[in-house]
């Protein structure tokens, strides 16, 4: 007796999808899968950082998953670095990257000195980062066999002009130019940013 358990001529192909260019720019939700690791003195809470137990390096472990376009529910995988013992240099590129993230949610200019805009720079813990919806360029890397594999390493923030065209109805003001006085977004009822409502 032959079931579709046994015999998968029947089956279909694996779909192979193409890579997503280079520099492509889409929307994308931020998801961190926990790792367990928390460090109180360093504000990491909640296990959602991860400890690599081979270089004690510590990290988010996100996905990436497209919300709109041509590219719709494809995922990426990426690593915000937090620590590494070899220096801060990984740490620092996952601050800036987490603030790139943090203005591209809300729709800030990077150079906006508001404190609307630096409230929005500061989080309550990883917590208010799962979940999160921002506007990134896709990169490549390489995977563990040497094959390319799309990355997110970067948010695009609104001082980009495609910034808004991908983003949509979520951008909130953009700072028009340098000598301006700046403006931040409208605070909402909460006082909280829209993507964490």
């Amino acid at each position: 007796m032959t079931s579709t358990w046994n015999d998968f001529n029947s089956a279909d192909d694996q779909n192979n999808f193409d890579l997503i260019p280079k520099g492509t720019l889409v929307k994308v939700r931020m998801t961190i899968k926990p790792g367990g690791h928390d460090d109180p003195s360093q504000g990491w809470i909640g296990g959602y950082a991860t400890q690599s137990h081979t270089t004690g390096s510590v990290y988010l472990n996100c996905e990436f998953v497209v919300l709109e376009g041509s590219h719709a529910r494809r995922k990426m995988w990426s690593l915000i670095g937090l620590h590494s013992n070899k220096g801060p240099e990984w740490a620092n590129m996952g601050r800036a990257f987490v603030k790139g993230i943090l203005n591209s949610a809300n729709g800030l200019h990077p150079q906006d000195n508001s404190e609307q805009a630096q409230q929005s720079c500061r989080i309550n813990g990883f917590s208010d980062l799962d979940g999160i919806e921002f506007v990134a360029k896709v990169e490549m890397d390489k995977d563990q066999y040497g094959d390319d594999k799309n990355v997110i390493k970067m948010a695009i923030t609104p001082d980009k002009k495609e910034y808004a065209g991908v983003m949509g109805s979520v951008a909130t003001q953009v700072v028009q130019s340098a000598p301006t006085p700046q403006q931040a977004p409208a605070a909402s009822p909460s006082g909280r940013p829209s993507w964490a409502q």
